[in-house]
């Protein structure tokens, strides 16, 4: 699956992303598209779809463009053959943690916010609900 092309309306079809964006993943290095056509269109795998997912996940948590290259720097190391020597390998898990224990944390300020937004729209349908009507 990962020797078939896709081009970028593909990708961006799939991944929920728009054109625009993924050029400019592309353009600040972190996504670049694995082949080109003879016409010169990106063409694009099943891996680069994998880490536009990664990069549109973390981007509603607050990570910076600089932290998506880390952590996919640092899996990209941990997925190459061969792989990273066992206190490489310990450092780039290392890495990783520290990303899940941040995304988890912002995950939880996010339920926060959500509980809060919700319980503030509820105030505000039972505020209309007991207001009598003006047409009344």
């Amino acid at each position: 699956m990962d020797d078939k092309h896709m081009q970028i309306g593909e990708v961006a079809a799939r991944t929920e992303l728009s054109l625009r964006t993924i050029r400019h993943y592309e353009e600040t290095g972190l996504v670049i598209p694995s082949a080109r056509s003879q016409g010169g269109f990106r063409l694009y795998t099943e891996n680069d779809v994998q880490r536009l997912m990664v990069i549109r996940r973390m981007k509603p948590l607050g990570f910076t463009l600089d932290q998506m290259r880390d952590l996919l720097d640092a899996t990209d190391r941990l997925d190459h053959e061969p792989g990273p020597d066992s206190g490489e390998r310990d450092a780039l898990l290392d890495r990783v943690r520290e990303y899940e224990q941040a995304a988890t944390e912002q995950v939880e300020k996010l339920r926060i916010q959500l509980a809060r937004a919700e319980d503030f729209a509820a105030t505000l349908g039972a505020r209309l609900h007991q207001t009598p009507s003006a047409a009344s």
